[in-house]
This record gives C-alpha cells, sequence and structure tokens, in this order.
C-alpha cells in the first residue's frame, strides 16, 4: 500500500478534512503522524493534551485511512530542557549542544528515559486499541545529524558501566585494549576516558567499544519504548525509520525487536554524499544511482527478517543536499515501484504537504504549499492506480546470491580506515552493482546467518569473524567469495598472533597477508589469470601454497582459491568485479542477463520488474501483450512488469 507522511499541527483545523479526503482519492492507505508532535502533546511534566491529536486521528479515519503513530521523542520540549538540561548531548570539545531543532538529546540520560516513559506510556494507553492505529514508529531517525555519540559527564559515566560489565576487571580491559602501549594503563574503571579529545591517535579498541556501547544504548532505548506500546497496544506493528547508508549502531540488533523494519528512501540526496565519480554523480543527478537504493531495500529486508516499509520516499527536490535537483519526470514512480519489487509492504511519501515554513521548507510534498498537486504526487496517484489493477503482489523469495555484512565492519574502518578512500559504502555498492548488472537478485545476509539455499556467497569485507560466521561459511555448500582484510581483527581489534585472515578463516582458506598497502589515487595493479581486471585503493600480499586462479602484474597472488573458497587480495575495480561476478556465476550454473547501464531487474516471486534509469529506451525480453506494466519498448524512466 502507500500513505504519506502528515502534520495536523502545521495547518489550520479546518483543512484537515479536505487533506484527508484528497489522501484517499489519491489512492493512500495509511498516514503516519505525530513523530514530531512532544510541544503539542505535554505542556509540562504530566500536564497532556489530546484534544489536537483525537480529532486528527477521527478525521483521518473517517476517510478509511490507517494511521502510523510515532513517538515523539525525536524532539524533546523546550519546557522538559529547562527542567534537565543535562538530556542535551555534549560535542567533542566539551560543549552542549542547544535546544531548537531536533534529537537534542543523550541517549543515556536517565531523565529523557523518565520522560520518554511517561510519554509514550500515555500515548499508548490512549491510542493503543484504537482501531485505524496499525502500528508504531519509535522515535526518528536515531543516529541522524551526527547524534550517536555524545562526549559528557553522563555518556562517561555510562561507558565505565558498559566496560565493567563487558570485561569484569580492570586488567582484561587493559588486556583487551593493548594499554601498555603508551602507559595507557588504568587502575579503575572510573579513570577510563570517552575515545575524544586525546592529543593525537586515539585507542582503536576504545573507539570500537565505545561504539559498541552506544548501539547498545540505542537498542535500549528502542526497547524501553517498544515494551511499553506492545503492552498497551496489542496486534499492533512495531518499527523504528532508519537512513539509508547509516552503520551507526546495529540494526540487525534492534531489527529482533521490531514486527518490520523500515527506512527513508532518498535517492537523490544519499547520492551527494557518497564517493561516485564526478562522471557518475552527474549521469545519474537526477535519477539516483540504479543500485544505491536497492542495496538498502535490500538491507533492510534483511534488518526486518523479511519484511520492511519505506517510511519515508522523495517525493521530489530535497532541502539538504549539496545539489537538490528535480527528479526526472517519471522516478518518483519507478522508487515506489522498485521499493515494492524489492518486498517493501508499504512506500509513505514524505510528506503530504510542502511545509513552506522552518527548516525544510524547500523539501517538496505530494502537495505544493498553494494545495496544487506536486509532479510527484501525480506520479504517486498513478502507481496507486497500477497497485490498484496489478492486486496482490507475491512474497519475495530468496535472491540467488548472498552478500554477507556485519556492523563491526564498518565499524573497523572508521576506525582505521588506513586509507582515505576505503569506503565501505562504496565497497558495498560496487559489489552489489556487479551481480546486479547482470540480471541476479541479491540478498544482504547478516554475518553469522544461515547461508543454506544460496548459489554464490560474496564477502566484501568482514574483519571480525565470529565464531557463528565462521560456521555459516563452513556449512554451505555454495562457493564464497572474500574480500581483502576478512579475518584482519580481533574482537579487541588487534591483528591476529597468525595474521590475517585470522585462525578461524585459515581453517578454510590456509594462508597469510603479510603486509597489505593503501594504493593513493593514480596507483593500480593489472591482474590477470582465470579473471582479469584492476585493483585499486587496496592491495595484500599474502603467503601461500593454495591454488592461485589470478596474479598481479607483479607475479604476486591476486586471487586464489581451496575448494569452494576464494580469497581476493586487493580492492576490486568494476573490470575486475564483472569477471569475479561471472566467474562465481559459471561456478554454479546461473546464466547471466547482460543488461544496459541503465537497466535492473528485480524479481518478487513470479512477477518480474524491470526498471530504467536511463533516457535510452530497452526492448522488454517478453512479448507486449504479456506485459503487465509497461511496453515492449521500455521509455526512459519507465517500468514494466511481467509473470515469470
Amino acid at each position: 500500500m502507500l500513505g504519506a507522511c502528515y502534520y495536523p499541527e502545521h495547518w489550520p483545523e479546518e483543512i484537515w478534512a479536505t487533506d484527508a479526503r484528497r489522501m484517499r482519492e489519491a489512492g493512500l492507505k495509511v498516514i503516519r503522524i505525530a513523530e514530531f508532535g512532544w510541544a503539542r502533546m505535554e505542556s509540562a511534566p504530566g500536564v497532556f493534551h489530546w484534544d489536537w491529536l483525537d480529532k486528527a486521528i477521527e478525521t483521518l479515519t473517517a476517510e478509511g485511512l490507517q494511521i502510523v503513530l510515532g513517538t515523539p521523542t525525536a524532539a524533546p520540549p523546550r519546557w522538559l530542557i529547562d527542567l534537565h538540561p543535562e538530556i542535551l548531548p555534549t560535542d567533542r570539545n566539551g560543549n552542549p549542544r542547544k535546544f531548537g531543532s531536533r534529537r537534542h538529546y543523550t541517549v543515556v540520560s536517565p531523565a529523557l528515559h523518565e520522560a520518554t516513559r511517561r510519554i509514550v506510556a500515555a500515548m499508548a494507553e490512549r491510542y493503543g486499541n484504537h482501531p485505524a492505529v496499525t502500528g508504531w514508529q519509535v522515535d526518528n531517525e536515531f543516529g541522524c545529524d551526527d547524534t550517536i555519540f555524545a562526549w559528557g559527564d553522563v555518556d562517561r559515566r555510562h561507558f565505565q558501566d558498559w566496560l565493567k560489565a563487558r570485561y569484569g576487571t580492570v586488567d582484561a580491559l587493559n588486556a583487551a585494549w593493548g594499554n601498555e602501549f603508551w602507559s595507557m594503563q588504568v587502575t579503575r574503571f572510573d579513570e577510563v576516558e570517552l575515545p575524544c579529545g586525546q592529543v593525537c591517535a586515539i585507542n582503536p579498541a576504545a573507539q570500537i567499544d565505545y561504539m559498541r556501547c552506544r548501539s547498545d544504548a540505542f537498542n535500549a532505548y528502542f526497547k524501553l519504548q517498544a515494551d511499553i506500546i506492545r503492552a498497551h497496544s496489542p496486534g499492533r506493528f512495531l518499527t523504528h525509520n532508519a537512513m539509508g547508508y547509516s552503520h551507526t549502531f546495529d540494526h540487525f540488533e534492534m531489527g529482533r525487536m521490531m514486527d518490520v523494519a523500515s527506512w527513508d528512501s532518498y535517492p537523490l540526496g544519499r547520492m551527494e554524499g557518497l564517493m561516485v565519480s564526478e562522471e557518475e554523480r552527474t549521469r545519474w543527478a537526477r535519477t539516483g544511482h540504479p543500485d544505491i537504493s536497492g542495496l538498502q531495500h535490500d538491507h533492510y529486508r534483511a534488518v526486518g527478517q523479511g519484511r520492511f516499509w519505506i517510511m519515508e520516499q522523495q517525493p521530489g527536490p530535497v532541502n539538504w543536499a549539496q545539489w537538490n535537483a528535480i527528479p526526472e519526470p517519471g522516478m518518483v514512480r519507478l522508487w515506489t515501484w522498485e521499493a515494492l519489487a524489492h518486498g517493501a509492504e508499504a512506500v509513505v511519501y514524505f510528506r503530504w504537504r510542502q511545509c513552506p515554513f522552518a527548516q525544510e521548507q524547500m523539501h517538496s510534498g505530494l502537495l505544493r504549499p498553494d494545495s496544487e498537486m506536486s509532479p510527484g504526487g501525480q506520479e504517486a496517484v498513478r502507481v496507486a492506480q497500477e497497485l490498484e489493477a496489478l492486486g496482490t503482489l507475491p512474497e519475495t523469495t530468496q535472491a540467488l546470491v548472498a552478500l554477507v555484512f556485519d556492523y563491526s565492519a564498518a565499524w573497523v574502518l572508521q576506525f582505521e580506515p588506513q586509507g582515505q578512500d576505503y569506503d565501505i559504502r562504496m565497497l558495498l555498492i560496487r559489489w552489489y552493482e556487479a551481480f546486479r548488472k547482470l540480471g541476479v537478485d541479491v540478498d544482504v545476509v547478516p554475518a553469522g546467518a544461515s547461508l543454506e539455499g544460496y548459489k554464490a556467497v560474496i564477502v566484501p569485507i568482514l574483519p571480525i569473524i565470529t565464531g557463528a560466521a565462521h560456521g555459516a561459511f563452513e556449512a554451505t555448500q555454495a562457493p564464497v567469495l572474500f574480500g581483502p582484510r576478512a579475518g584482519a581483527k580481533t574482537e579487541n581489534f588487534a591483528i591476529p598472533d597468525t595474521l590475517p585472515p585470522g585462525p578461524r578463516l585459515q581453517e578454510l582458506l590456509p594462508l597469510k597477508v603479510g603486509e597489505v598497502e593503501s594504493m593513493r589515487p593514480g596507483l593500480e595493479e593489472k591482474v590477470s589469470g582465470r579473471v582479469h581486471g584492476t585493483v585499486r585503493r587496496w592491495r595484500e600480499n599474502i603467503e601461500t601454497d593454495l591454488e592461485v586462479l589470478s596474479r598481479f602484474q607483479t607475479g604476486a597472488p591476486a586471487l586464489v582459491a581451496n575448494g569452494n573458497y576464494h580469497y581476493l587480495a586487493g580492492w576490486p575495480e568494476p573490470d575486475l568485479l564483472e569477471e569475479l561476478a561471472r566467474m562465481m556465476l559459471a561456478k554454479t550454473g546461473v546464466k547471466p542477463v547482460d543488461l544496459p547501464e541503465q537497466v535492473r531487474l528485480r524479481r518478487r516471486g513470479d512477477l518480474v520488474f524491470a526498471f530504467n534509469y536511463g533516457p535510452e529506451s530497452w526492448t522488454v525480453p517478453v512479448a507486449g501483450e504479456d506485459l503487465l506494466l509497461g511496453t515492449k519498448d521500455l521509455a526512459a524512466y519507465d517500468v514494466a512488469c511481467w509473470r515469470e
């Protein structure tokens, strides 16, 4: 189904009914409200005002619309900050971040937790059994605007307590962190500093532990709210709307507490923040890269253990990127169908009405400020009509290829990239892109989860190999390809005694990584043999007696194999990636489909969807009369669908 985000508090009450009627007429089914309305709901501790929200819910319900209620904790009101200024987060320089925006809290504040219990319980008690309330969104975009970390006294005390629970003794902490180095030993847990503000390089073991600590804290904050809601609102789903390419906490852990995952899809704005080339940035400026959203759809479907929503879908230009393009005509419709093809249960547009004031006034909506339908709104109406005609979509089935990911990989690279352009987001996109260009669907699989049923397994980077991950790799019958830096770190962020890829992975791939090199722009190594291509950014010297499938131009091993297990000793560029993808597919008997640069396919059950991100048309490989959507010549920025 389709929906929109609505903020009745922004608009005169006399237009609510008209908005609700127009939403229904547009084909929308679900509306998210209230996630920033704390100041309207509670004006002092325990002093609640529900008339406006009662009226808004009843107005929407009268048109048959379902409601997703957002808890408003992402925007604590002024009176709460005045009563408890310690709620405000402290920045890296020791200064409190100020009231007047959003996400102005440190998640470990006891006063925040007390206020959160009060407002969430009051909301859940009042609306938890309302027949139109179908689900709840907890908070909003954890980690947005650099708000995972905070550096105040309350954060330091929380970190010290977390370390004591993790390590038990100071001696164990000193050993785990390697505190003999630079005389960093502590004699009590309350001597531990936050990993911020030190004179020079900060101990990466301390940094990754603080990341784990904050990840646990946000997961605990989600659970605090979820437990209250479940007690008062049985039978409704719980979610949190995460951001694209955000690795600031363990979403898989939070996903295990959700009924359905959700994420906020902004294909144009997000691309501006990625390390794509200027040529790519320009080419896809008004469409988004063909694989950026797709990878996130598949990622958050994994977070939700098979279920996900788009809780915010870009409907036109946004306001927060470096440059904010107008999508090509047809792209809002294409993005919507693409999310549905990847398994989304709902696509909710942000927002219904463009707000003409405050920080997001340049962010488009389905309606313009003059109440006329925007181009994106017109495309949303078209999708609603097409969905009605197409009927219920089939369940998503398992893809052929598994791409293994773990948040610890992102954290290791955040604190020790070793090369300025070693960006895990781009590494994941490039591997995903290589298979998608060949018409193959890819699932994102958490490290340690079962790999049963997959035809091929790709592990672009996994520095910390847990026992569960090792067990999954050992159990699979599929060919597995490990990228560089696999097993390069212990859980405590140290080089393994046996050298990378560490003792667990060395059981499957007996080799040692003797030296590594991060390659500055302009340096490259050619690879030839079973696969050919180019390595840039990163290269390793490996020592092994394994079969060498390809070598660097120096003669050193670049790709080695031990039965079904393969190890690649460098960052592959697109030419090498294509050959690696074809090699892995050849081992499975899967025949690739050679697609144009701008076309992608995605299967949902027995339906096949085609998406054209480019200005050139493409001939669909089925008879025109078999198409459920689109035409035989798939036009620019258009969608086609047929039964497989």
